[in-house]
């Protein structure tokens, strides 16, 4: 089934926050992760003020993916459509996400906004989510990231589950090693992610649709030949064209390819904020997805200009 249409409204609905001892759904819709850091991931989340119910495919195995397509697309409708469940963690990224594409009732998912935690390969999911203009949350995973991290998850950014995130908040975090920059301002969503995940999608129902948004890139691994080639691909297919500006995260495992987004960047005039702490490896922050902001290029800084997350009404908690 394909995602549904996104919504005409310019900013997406806020996601509720999570009271102490809220219920997160683990879900494992790509890669399998050693035993042994998933048997840890219910203290991780106790000692988070949250309560764990990890489904089946977190304990799957099925040669490079965690369980079949059939298990981890049901899992992760499961979670999203069970009205204990308050937010959606993934268990780690790896490959696999893009088979469940095909698999999982869209509809049925984005129904009831939850908070959606994960990154790279769930780029692939995320990327419906912003389409359908909801917000999601770029940021560690579980096993890959939360349960060895030696930084405390609300230096991470996962404070904003509990505190809430509203409109006017300034960001604007230690920037790391700067890849290319242009100064200015920009306005607009806040959409992206993987760069190899963003590329995979062209030419499918499930491409990301980045028209009028600022354009965030991470990767891992590609050499800068290969950044090349991704970057060239989104030029051809005009998505680089589409984007108000761009904040650019982590290109770690490899040479810097500094000169290659310059190459590919530059041109378009676009304002670039470079060095956001998002991405792959340790520290790595939350960035929302699908929120409204303004970007400043010069200044290192998102403000945001919608609620991101806040209080479900009635709910009684702050």
């Amino acid at each position: 089934m394909s995602p549904i249409a996104p919504e005409s409204s310019a900013f997406a609905a806020p996601l509720p926050t999570l009271p102490p001892g809220a219920l997160v759904g683990v879900v494992a819709p790509a890669g399998p992760a050693p035993e042994e850091k998933i048997a840890r991931i219910p203290a991780t989340l106790e000692a988070m003020g949250y309560r764990a119910r990890l489904y089946p495919s977190c304990q799957a195995r099925k040669g490079f993916l965690s369980g079949d397509d059939a298990l981890r697309a049901t899992d992760l409708e499961a979670a999203f459509t069970d009205p204990e469940i308050a937010a959606v963690f993934s268990v780690r990224g790896g490959y696999g996400s893009g088979r469940l594409l095909d698999r999982v009732a869209w509809p049925r998912l984005l129904a009831q906004p939850k908070p959606f935690v994960g990154y790279s390969d769930l780029t692939a999911l995320q990327a419906q989510f912003t389409n359908a203009g909801r917000i999601v949350l770029h940021g560690p995973m579980l096993a890959s990231d939360l349960v060895d991290s030696p930084v405390p998850p609300d230096q991470l950014g996962f404070g904003i589950l509990r505190n809430g995130l509203r409109a006017g908040t300034r960001w604007a975090p230690a920037r790391e090693a700067s890849l290319f920059s242009l100064p200015g301002t920009a306005e607009g969503r806040v959409i992206g992610g993987n760069l190899s995940l963003i590329a995979s999608l062209l030419g499918t129902p499930y491409a990301l649709d980045v028209r009028g948004g600022l354009l965030f890139l991470e990767e891992i691994g590609e050499a800068p030949y290969r950044v090349d080639r991704l970057l060239q691909q989104l030029r051809h297919a005009g998505v680089l064209a589409e984007a108000r500006g761009f904040i650019l995260g982590r290109f770690s495992g490899t040479e810097s390819p500094a000169d290659v987004l310059a190459d590919y960047l530059a041109p378009l005039g676009r304002p670039v904020l470079s060095g956001w702490p998002a991405g792959h490896g340790p520290g790595a922050q939350i960035l929302p997805l699908g929120a409204h902001v303004t970007m400043d290029a010069s200044a290192g800084s998102l403000t945001f200009r919608q609620d991101v997350l806040a209080p479900a009404a009635g709910s009684g908690h702050a």
